[in-house]
């Protein structure tokens, strides 16, 4: 039980289980078949659960120089080469899963799953550290369409908010790692850019995948979309001015967790609406 417990904590099971729900909301929306959806959301966990487990392999040196005591690595519960193992068995799991939806699905799918595994193997460490986040999550919403029936393909209002909300999660999922990061040699974007910028750039990422989603569609917004966009405004701003000015930390989280979920819902809506 104690291992099984760690390899769930090595998959980074926030963010694993978050992208998985999403995906598989959106897939319901754009009314994929049940079967479909539930095979969707097998693929995408298992593409997930090996982002998370290749990142504590690749990490395990990075991880123990800093004392990441959070890590299972770390603290023995785990070897690299178990978490080598799993994260293989995983990829491999992942690509069975998501081609038998299709070619195109498929192959879409697992470019968020190849985007992973790219910023663990070295990307995360260059100037283009946010180039696997806005390609994968771009790919995302574009495979779940895919996926359903007939030859439906994504418009681009709902592939850029994709984007735009990974380049978003790629700035606040380092944020709390980036003395540790520096300490180890990691200098990707988001340390260049520093706190402030990227607190700055983040907010603004957010803000524009809520402008999309609510303007990109044909026809006139709803009503509900104004509103998004009416509480888009000021979280963005205090989100925004986080990076900057101490008063406003302890507003950054609540600011950033609210333009997050208005995003995915607005996200989620956009399938739907395809439908």
């Amino acid at each position: 039980m104690a291992t099984i417990r760690a390899l769930v904590l090595a998959t980074h099971p926030g963010p694993a289980v978050a992208v998985t729900v999403v995906a598989t909301l959106l897939a319901v929306a754009a009314d994929v078949p049940a079967g479909r959806a539930a095979l969707l959301c097998a693929a995408v966990l298992a593409g997930q659960a090996s982002i998370g487990w290749s990142n504590d392999w690749l990490d395990a040196d990075r991880d123990r120089a800093v004392a990441r005591a959070d890590k299972p690595v770390v603290q023995g519960a785990l070897t690299p080469r178990s978490l080598r193992g799993a994260a293989v068995l995983a990829a491999a799991t992942a690509v069975v899963l998501s081609l038998l939806l299709g070619a195109v699905p498929g192959l879409l799918l697992l470019l968020l799953v190849a985007s992973g595994w790219a910023y663990n193997a070295g990307l995360k460490r260059t100037a283009w550290s946010g180039a696997g986040y806005v390609v994968g999550f771009g790919a995302l919403p574009a495979g779940v369409v895919a996926a359903a029936p007939g030859t439906a393909v994504a418009p681009w209002w709902l592939v850029t908010a994709g984007a735009a909300l990974g380049a978003a999660a790629h700035l606040a999922n380092v944020a709390p790692d980036l003395e540790d990061d520096l300490a180890t040699g990691v200098r990707g974007l988001p340390h260049r850019l520093g706190p402030r910028a990227s607190a700055v750039s983040g907010a603004l990422l957010l803000a524009a995948a809520s402008l999309v989603l609510v303007l990109g569609p044909r026809g006139a917004p709803t009503a509900a979309g104004w509103a998004a966009l009416a509480l888009t405004a000021p979280a963005a701003v205090v989100a925004g001015l986080s990076g900057g000015v101490p008063r406003f930390r302890r507003l950054a989280f609540p600011a950033v967790l609210l333009l997050t979920v208005l995003d995915v819902v607005l996200l989620v809506s956009g399938g739907a609406a395809l439908a």
